[in-house]
């Protein structure tokens, strides 16, 4: 069981018997009336977002979460798919529960597959990526304006906003948080 006092953003809980993770909370404490939470949520297996104010105190069970470390192989008109290194079982998964994440998938990247009672219920990629320029505009000499950006086409088609001084064929780290060029690991 987790209680309120112990929440923090990526805890799993149980509501309604539906897993969520809390995405974002706040304690509440009015000066009258008790203490509350006020706490959104996305539900691990549908991708919908809740927002419940819950009383200080009130505890929930945690769902019977667990991850499995995964390679991607390749993705087709079927899904993406993966495969476990220790007995090479393959999975297959749709474009739906892997979301955002397809941006970032390269052959052979290690990812983590989330299971709630056995079933794929999405995947953890890690923080950072490294992936090639594959097109972007040349930067011109001299265009030396600070914070200005072009988009550059990454090896898994992603768009991304980089410096100008970025060329095809760069290597970059991209924060997969939120998609951003984080900087420019090598030179192609």
């Amino acid at each position: 069981m987790i209680s309120t006092s112990d929440f923090k953003k990526g805890a799993k809980i149980m509501i309604d018997d539906e897993p969520y993770t809390i995405t974002d909370f706040q304690h509440v404490k009015p000066g009258k009336g008790n203490q509350f939470t006020r706490t959104k949520l996305k539900n691990l297996i549908t991708g919908s977002n809740l927002d419940r104010t819950i009383k200080s105190g009130e505890k929930f069970p945690v769902p019977d979460v667990v991850y499995q470390d995964m390679n991607f192989l390749y993705s087709d008109e079927n899904g993406f798919h993966l495969m476990d290194q220790s007995n090479y079982e393959q999975m297959s998964l749709n474009a739906d529960l892997i979301g955002d994440a397809a941006n970032y998938l390269t052959e052979n990247m290690e990812v983590k597959v989330c299971l709630f009672n056995g079933r794929a219920i999405g995947v953890d990629i890690p923080k950072s990526v490294e992936l090639k320029v594959t097109q972007t505009d040349p930067g011109h000499k001299g265009n030396t304006v600070t914070n200005t950006f072009k988009p550059a086409t990454l090896e898994t088609g992603f768009i991304v906003q980089v410096p100008l001084h970025i060329n095809e064929g760069d290597v970059l780290k991209i924060n997969t948080t939120d998609g951003s060029y984080v900087e420019r690991v090598s030179i192609g």
